[in-house]
């Protein structure tokens, strides 16, 4: 049997990453299931963000149980297709307010078992990043453009150690950006796809 490729597309707050996935998956709708972003799926619950640690550390650990219980819900339920994950496990560690290690104690896993899970990732630069404008579509996001920036920093320094590691920067034109990252999602399938 086939290995399910599981792909994982994140990146800093404003990246176009949201309209990327609508766009993916209206091209390829039969080829594709689109895993929902976990932190999207419990801000939108009703449970707030919080500047205290002890608040900030229980909504990662679980967001990234969620989002590992999303992927595999996906999985089962889409067994032909492939998955393309709105953010991935390794997402909350831009977001944990203490160190590397005590993330990976906290959530019982390791970076090498996390990265493993994914096949490749399609990292979207947020627009923050280069000092232009992350006005979101998405009602949860709270993020300024200098946050975004320094979260986008951080996810980078984080997901761009995964051996299939494809940017898609920031550019002048969104629309040109929206296509570069659809171009490299249907590269990274294609070369998945041959015997």
């Amino acid at each position: 049997m086939k290995k399910q490729l599981q792909v994982v597309v994140t990146g800093g707050p404003g990246g176009g990453k949201t309209t990327a996935l609508d766009l993916f998956r209206r091209e390829l709708c039969h080829k594709i299931a689109v895993v929902p972003e976990a932190a999207t799926v419990l801000f939108s619950s009703g449970i707030t963000r919080s500047d205290n640690e002890q608040l900030i550390k229980m909504v990662q650990k679980t967001i990234f149980h969620l989002q590992k219980n999303l992927e595999d819900i996906y999985k089962v339920q889409y067994p032909e297709r492939l998955l393309v994950c709105d953010r991935g496990s390794l997402d909350g560690l831009a977001y944990w307010p203490g160190t590397e290690s005590d993330f990976f104690k906290e959530v019982n896993s390791t970076f090498e078992k996390e990265i493993a899970r994914y096949d490749a990732v399609i990292f979207f630069e947020s627009a923050g990043a280069t000092g232009h404008d992350i006005s979101s579509n998405n009602p949860v996001r709270n993020e300024s453009s200098e946050q975004a920036a320094l979260i986008d920093v951080k996810l980078q320094k984080i997901w761009s150690r995964h051996p299939q590691f494809y940017f898609v920067g920031s550019s002048e034109s969104f629309v040109r950006k929206i296509m570069f990252g659809i171009m490299t999602l249907e590269n990274v399938i294609n070369r998945y796809q041959r015997p």
